[in-house]
């Protein structure tokens, strides 16, 4: 089935970069957007939407893949009130940052139907600042987009997906031939992502240590930084490169993350609780041989 129709509800960056990227790969059919109207005029004059609509029924009428751009939670309140409104052939799929819990909500709301209606899924991909005035249609160059299976093995999901892939890529084959998602799928990988299927739960874990705790650590260096030396001009002087890269992502928004360390609270925890191990355990020996294994250790890390 060709896909004629997008409706991206939340144009934001993730959302309006999307837009942007499926117009440059030679998407051809209709993008809509739903969000309020003055981030709606903003996605339309970049070029990331063609129509937008602030209604929800109107702005998912007829088409064929719904994508949740939202925070987590809203992500979850959107499963329950777009599921019932869409016929059985529409596809919804997400971009949010934790997968558990959004996984059992979809499959909580269409049953044994979840795994062809619903995809949960993760570019890893982003700005330290959201807003549609940072959309980039080259986001996802290089990007890996984790898809998480509902209702299924992984190892199932990862040969959907390549025959997805392979029915795309015979010659002369109509696009029909293929189903939503896989066609789906195909676009994700044109914009040039590279997807991982995944557990849903294996994801949350993964992304506690890999994205959840570089941001509460980056956080917890600026708050520190605020509270030690407010707006010193001298340490923002001497401030170099090493500061700037580890206290760039926490000019990232409250708002985005308050979902996500609601929905992964216990990996962050745990992750977090390893961490503030290393660091009493770097603090207890500055002046032991521990302080140079545990630069040794950082350092076969980086070069792996």
């Amino acid at each position: 089935m060709e896909i004629r129709q997008i409706t991206i509800i939340g144009t934001g960056l993730i959302g309006g970069s999307l837009g942007l990227a499926l117009k440059k790969h030679g998407f051809a059919g209709r993008v809509v957007g739903c969000d309020r109207p003055l981030v709606l005029a903003q996605a339309k004059r970049i070029g990331a939407i063609d129509i937008g609509m602030m209604d929800l029924k109107q702005a998912v009428y007829a088409s064929d893949v719904i994508l949740l751009a939202t925070p987590v939670g809203a992500v979850l309140d959107l499963i329950e009130q777009v599921g019932p409104m869409v016929p059985d052939h529409v596809l919804l799929t997400d971009v949010a940052s934790t997968k558990r819990d959004i996984v059992q909500r979809a499959q909580s709301v269409f049953g044994g139907a979840a795994q062809e209606r619903f995809l949960a899924g993760h570019p890893m991909a982003g700005k330290e600042r959201g807003g549609v005035e940072q959309a980039d249609a080259d986001l996802f160059q290089g990007a890996v987009w984790l898809v998480a299976p509902t209702g299924k093995s992984v190892r199932a999901g990862q040969e959907e997906r390549e025959r997805g892939r392979d029915a795309r890529a015979t010659a002369g084959e109509a696009a029909g031939a293929t189903t939503v998602r896989n066609e789906w799928l195909w676009w994700v990988e044109r914009i040039g992502a590279r997807i991982v299927v995944i557990d849903a739960d294996r994801h949350d874990k993964l992304c506690a240590w890999v994205s959840h705790l570089p941001q509460m650590m980056a956080t917890a260096l600026a708050a520190s930084l605020e509270d030690e030396f407010g707006d010193d001009p001298e340490l923002q002087a001497i401030g170099g490169r090493a500061l700037r890269e580890m206290t760039r992502i926490a000019a990232s928004p409250y708002s985005m993350w308050r979902d996500i360390a609601f929905t992964n609270t216990a990996n962050i925890e745990d992750a977090l609780m390893r961490l503030e191990q290393t660091l009493a355990h770097i603090r207890e020996n500055l002046r032991t041989r521990a302080l140079q294994e545990e630069f040794e250790k950082g350092n076969r890390f980086r070069r792996g």
